[in-house]
């Protein structure tokens, strides 16, 4: 097993995810990548197959599982050599489902978690806007109560799934002179008068996850829309980005790894002056240094992991594993792609398309500049 916190359930799971993907999900990255997206059945696939529930309770259809399940689950979905399709599916299972669990209503979690957990209802997360980042308290979106509704007003943009979704986990201000304490979560259905989704947001990788603006002009929301308490979303979505780094964190090291793996194949094979590249010692020292930086990211990943299993909350080193891996993944990315040469660059070999939607890991989810921030406010500077 690759690291303690795995027992041999985990990698029965890891067998089992990477047979789906072997047979279901790699031989269409390409195509999905060339067409810009993912079919929606996908959703309800995975769904079938227990994947979106892994670490959720039996009782809403999940698999009872722990965190590292799904952390197996996300590392083999890389392995597609597809960045957007796990992504997709990341925002329902791994970024909206776990906050519906732990603060939804026993309602809420009928009419949206079970299905979710399901397929049968995509989600997407509507925190970022066009001045609000990696900066969640400066969120201008608003949901003032008006009877028993909330009329919501404000745009969010580089949402996920946002085109195909049928609702939003949408952070909006209700308390506006509260500050960051004035934040609250809400479940808006993409039905529902004066919700708008603007046009596709095209992207230099991850092509095939659909990214999109939304727009709430007057939009009236039921109050039962409220997800927990009023004014306590700010502490709720941080609770949930940084479990969202920290799985993501996962995930892009995998991918590195994987990246490796395809590069030492290739290498092996690929003769240059009548001698296999990999007997050349300067790509068997870029290869090495290569896989020792993604062992070195990864076991901090597991370890902080661990932690958090254990009920610490280590902001900090999730912040680095966030940093550090995906600077990790690039790097590797890049000295792979090299390797590759002229055909790394053509759209035959699976390296390029995962070089693109590699950079994207230094941005979204908090990027580089604010998880080093973060860190050094840790650090007591």
């Amino acid at each position: 097993m690759a690291h303690f916190i795995f027992n041999e359930e985990h990698e029965e799971l890891r067998r089992t995810v990477r047979r789906f993907v072997e047979k279901e999900v790699a031989p269409f990255a390409q195509e999905w990548d060339e067409r810009g997206d993912f079919p929606s059945a996908m959703f309800e696939r995975m769904g079938e197959l227990g994947f979106l529930g892994l670490h959720l309770p039996e009782e809403y259809g999940g698999q009872g599982g722990d965190l590292v399940s799904y952390i197996v689950m996300i590392e083999e979905l890389v392995r597609s050599g597809s960045g957007g399709f796990p992504m997709g599916i990341a925002v329902q299972a791994g970024f909206v489902i776990p906050v519906l669990e732990k603060f939804g209503s026993e309602q809420q979690k009928r009419d949206y978690l079970m299905p979710s957990i399901a397929g049968k209802r995509i989600a997407c997360l509507g925190i970022t806007e066009p001045e609000a980042g990696s900066d969640v308290s400066n969120v201008k979106t608003t949901a003032r109560l008006d009877g028993d509704e909330y009329v919501i007003n404000g745009s969010k943009t580089f949402i996920t799934n946002g085109l195909r979704a049928d609702y939003v986990l949408l952070v909006a201000k209700t308390s506006p002179e509260k500050g960051y304490k004035g934040f609250s979560l809400f479940l808006v259905d993409k039905n529902l008068k004066g919700f708008e989704v603007g046009k596709k947001i095209e992207k230099v990788g991850m092509r095939c996850s659909d990214t999109v603006e939304l727009f709430f002009d007057d939009c009236r929301a039921p109050a039962s829309a409220l997800l927990g308490k009023r004014d306590e979303g700010f502490t709720q979505i941080m609770w949930e980005l940084n479990g969202e780094r920290l799985v993501g964190a996962a995930g892009t090291i995998a991918g590195a790894r994987h990246m490796i793996d395809l590069t030492l194949d290739y290498i092996k094979q690929r003769k240059v002056f009548g001698k296999p590249i990999a007997s050349y010692q300067v790509w068997q020292h870029r290869m090495a240094a290569a896989a020792a930086k993604v062992e070195a990211a990864q076991n901090l990943v597991y370890t902080t992991l661990w932690r958090f299993l254990r009920g610490e909350y280590p902001v900090k080193e999730i912040a680095m594993c966030k940093v550090l891996c995906g600077q990790t993944c690039f790097e590797v990315a890049d000295d792979c792609i090299q390797a590759f040469g002229g055909y790394g660059y053509t759209s035959e070999y699976a390296i390029g398309r995962m070089w693109r939607d590699a950079r994207l890991h230094r941005i979204g989810g908090g990027s580089d500049e604010i998880m080093l921030e973060i860190i050094a406010k840790q650090m007591g500077l």
